[in-house]
């Protein structure tokens, strides 16, 4: 009768597919994800931002428009008063 005895090659191969299997497994470790925005992509993300506020934003107040001309109207609204606010808002709008 003939015996086979183990064969030394394949015991090997296992061996170290195994020790590779391990060691991989060792060095991964969880990171987590994180995003940094720069300061320049802030500024343009503000920008973007009001451009669509302005353009949704009607340019002409009517209701105030017709305020104003309905005062104008009446001679006893335009006094001295009336005129120096209106300067003075006039020139802070300036700065001055």
């Amino acid at each position: 009768m003939m015996s086979i005895e183990k064969l030394g090659g394949i015991n090997a191969i296992n061996n170290l597919q195994n020790t590779r299997r391990t060691n991989g497994t060792e060095k991964s470790s969880y990171v987590a994800d994180s995003v940094s925005v720069s300061a320049e992509a802030k500024a343009m993300a503000e920008t973007y931002y009001m451009k669509q506020v302005s353009s949704e934003t009607p340019d002409v107040r009517a209701d105030k428009i017709a305020e104003i001309k309905s005062k104008i109207q009446n001679p006893n609204y335009l006094n001295e008063s009336v005129i120096a606010s209106a300067a003075e808002h006039i020139m802070e709008s300036f700065g001055l």
